[in-house]
């Protein structure tokens, strides 16, 4: 038995994954995902998108038992925090957050002055070479390693995690460039769901 098994639903001899499944979704009531950098000047994007899209909830409230131990959430987004909030880093993510929770929208976001913008992919392939005596060149597809034109690299993200097959068809997709000296978001693609489309 390992150390911390007790913690892990699936080590629980009584570990039924369906009835997990079908609990987590109850416990948090996820709707969108929000896809955005670790720069802390980002920190408020959540916050923005939650009320440009009206009904999310961010954070919510965390809801106790009657032992007091955590059991659920009343946050209707979650954020994916990666460098420079470039969608291929949250792709297993998003796979994920549907099979436990289901969810709705997919909003990618990218701001101002951001540091993904200070280097090139080129640059950072050298860098590696020299500095850390590492190929990366094949790790990576190079148009996701930086952000050269904020609409192309918006584009592609929100392309990526279309075609991608561990996102649902059924979600909605946004990407939004945050300016985070003033707190603006502009909305640079909309890509409703097919289903939605047909309501």
């Amino acid at each position: 038995m390992g150390k911390f098994d007790r913690y892990a639903f699936s080590a629980s001899p009584a570990f039924d994954e369906a009835t997990t499944r079908e609990a987590f979704s109850r416990a948090v009531p996820l709707r969108t995902l929000v896809i955005y950098c670790y720069d802390p000047r980002a920190a408020e994007i959540p916050h923005i998108v939650a009320e440009r899209l009206g009904d999310e909830v961010f954070p919510g409230q965390i809801i106790h038992d009657a032992s007091g131990n955590r059991v659920a959430s009343s946050t209707t987004m979650f954020p994916i925090i990666v460098a420079g909030g470039r969608a291929i880093d949250a792709l297993r993510s998003i796979t994920v957050a549907q099979h436990l929770f289901g969810i709705q929208n997919i909003v990618v976001v990218h701001h101002s002055h951001c540091g993904a913008t200070t280097f090139t992919a080129d640059g950072i392939i050298g860098a590696y070479q020299r500095e850390q005596h590492a190929d990366i060149s094949s790790l990576y597809d190079r148009d996701s390693i930086c952000i050269e034109d904020y609409e192309a690299s918006l584009k592609r993200d929100t392309a990526l995690v279309r075609s991608h097959a561990g996102t649902p068809r059924h979600v909605n997709i946004f990407g939004y460039f945050y300016d985070i000296d003033t707190g603006i978001l502009t909305e640079v693609v909309t890509d409703k769901a097919e289903v939605a489309l047909r309501a």
